[in-house]
């Protein structure tokens, strides 16, 4: 493997399972620090044939130790698809697969893309099996993005509804970066828009002088145990079906 593909595969691993070097070029550090973190926990509460909702590029697959891991997303998205590994599309509406066709769903940060969001989980309760398990990750604290398909944000009150509501009982749940973190992450979410701009050399070098230092400041800060369950970055939530 050539300098540039280890490269390459370096960032991509740092990109959604940041290590300590991602702490100076990645500016959503602290979510994706968080994001891991619950994956990892709840990953191995999820068994058999598995269906990634919106998977994207996968960036969970290797936790999942499953006998099968279907990745499936909407053709129409607020992104390209390159680079992604998609195994199936579907129309939005209907799920292209028999009913209690898998054991477990994952849903990464797709639920604030749905604009019809009961009819989204009836959908997941339809290719679950009985007591099947669902693990859904959704932002509470974060900016527009994939625009025009942000669609909502949702407190813990309203997953828990939803989610009972349509069949569902919650057996974990995760509130990330629950601290100073989810602060200074909005706050580096601004210097890099505002800054950024569109070319990638100008990203990197607003994100070594303006978002790194937060992130050094923002990992040292978290060290002191304060916590607050009323502001946090996104919610990891898994849950079973009825």
């Amino acid at each position: 493997m050539s300098l540039i593909a280890r490269l390459k595969a370096f960032k991509k691993k740092n990109d959604f399972n940041p290590g300590i070097t991602a702490l100076v070029y990645n500016p959503f550090y602290f979510a994706r620090k968080g994001l891991f973190k619950a994956m990892r926990t709840e990953a191995p509460h999820l068994t058999g044939d598995l269906l990634d909702v919106g998977c994207g590029r996968k960036p969970y697959r290797h936790l999942f130790q499953v006998k099968s891991y279907v990745g499936m997303d909407i053709e129409q998205s607020g992104h390209t698809h390159e680079d992604e590994d998609i195994d199936v599309f579907y129309d939005g509406k209907k799920f292209p697969f028999e009913p209690g066709s898998f054991d477990a769903v994952l849903c990464n940060q797709v639920f604030e893309h749905v604009f019809n969001p009961e009819e989204f989980l009836l959908e997941i309760t339809q290719v679950l099996k009985k007591d099947g398990q669902l693990l859904l990750s959704v932002p509470f604290a974060w900016d527009e993005h994939e625009q025009p398909y942000d669609y909502a944000r949702y407190s813990s009150f309203a997953l828990q509804f939803l989610l009972e509501k349509n069949g569902f009982k919650i057996v974990s749940h995760h509130k990330c970066m629950n601290d100073i973190r989810a602060v200074l992450q909005l706050l580096n979410m601004f210097l890099f828009k505002k800054l950024g701009g569109s070319n990638k050399y100008q990203r990197l070098l607003v994100t070594l002088i303006f978002i790194a230092p937060v992130n050094i400041l923002g990992s040292l800060i978290a060290l002191i145990p304060a916590k607050n369950d009323d502001l946090y970055l996104d919610n990891v939530i898994r849950a079973q079906k009825l």
